[in-house]
């Protein structure tokens, strides 16, 4: 990182250990007192990394609460990639609801479905493949993978029914921008209240409603929360239709999220079964579209 431009300022440089991704991160404070996080990534990510700067920026500019685009480049003798991006002060909000009233969680998720509106306003590229050929390939893949993977839930087979009475339910559906891992996992409370989304390096486009299917992560912590996200993005309740495809993409997600967990080790193949059988009484079975977690709104 020596050769980053402005490496000269940086007074501080601590690692960041937290999250999923490849990408070596640092908490930066500068000579100035700014603090920034920059992202180092193989160089063989720059055409992808530099399209998401670009995205970010685009995201910026619509006023989305978020880690803001600072600067990009080539470094450490180019063999690496860096993103430098503001960080945001406060806390994870997934520590932060459950010591929050029913109606501060209510609020933090109007909050971060305005948040996703904004993003979804974005779109895709004319050149996308048609979503319900995409996912529907997709959907195959994962069933397929998590009959092989050697472990099983109980009812799964009441979530690939699901799956294969419904994919109907994909034709014609709209495609813009996707953050691609929606949760309160990648959001950050600030001391005002405010929401803040980070994380923003599994961007994709693709129906603005699969965005949704980690709602999960939410709902199980602050069915408050979740509810609120889905008021302010629907402006209200959300249609029937909108919930009748949450249930496939949800069940879509449940089948990889097995197979994802087998090289993290036990605790995490622990938690995505307890997911799964969270999930199948949600839907009470299958039987139902509507999750039991969600509260309708009167407004």
């Amino acid at each position: 990182m020596f050769d980053i431009p402005s490496y000269s300022s940086f007074k501080k440089i601590e690692a960041v250990n937290k999250g999923w991704s490849d990408d070596k991160k640092y908490y930066i404070e500068t000579d100035d007192g700014r603090k920034l996080l920059l992202r180092l990534s193989d160089i063989s990510q720059y055409e992808r990394k530099k399209n998401d700067f670009e995205i970010m920026k685009k995201a910026a500019s619509l006023n989305v609460p978020m880690s803001l685009p600072v600067d990009f480049g080539v470094c450490d003798n180019n063999i690496s990639v860096y993103q430098l991006l503001t960080w945001v002060e406060g806390e994870d909000a997934e520590t932060v609801l459950p010591d929050l009233s029913d109606i501060e969680q209510y609020n933090l998720g109007i909050q971060s479905g305005k948040a996703l509106e904004l993003i979804h306003s974005i779109p895709a590229p004319s050149s996308q493949e048609d979503w319900e050929t995409r996912f529907t390939r997709k959907m195959n893949y994962k069933i397929k993978k998590y009959k092989e993977c050697g472990i099983r839930f109980k009812g799964d087979e009441l979530v690939i029914e699901h799956i294969e009475r419904n994919k109907y339910l994909l034709n014609n559906r709209p495609q813009s921008l996707q953050h691609g891992d929606y949760h309160i996992g990648n959001m950050i409370v600030l001391k005002d209240q405010k929401i803040h989304i980070i994380d923003w390096n599994r961007m994709d486009y693709g129906d603005p409603w699969e965005e949704f299917n980690r709602i999960v992560w939410s709902a199980t912590v602050s069915p408050h929360f979740a509810s609120g996200q889905l008021h302010a993005y629907f402006n209200g309740n959300p249609p029937d239709e909108f919930f009748k495809l949450l249930a496939l993409y949800i069940s879509s997600n449940t089948l990889s999220s097995i197979y994802w967990a087998i090289p993290f080790g036990q605790s995490e193949i622990d938690t995505m079964m307890k997911q799964s059988q969270d999930i199948l009484s949600w839907y009470d079975n299958m039987s139902s579209y509507i999750p039991s977690w969600y509260i309708k709104t009167s407004n």
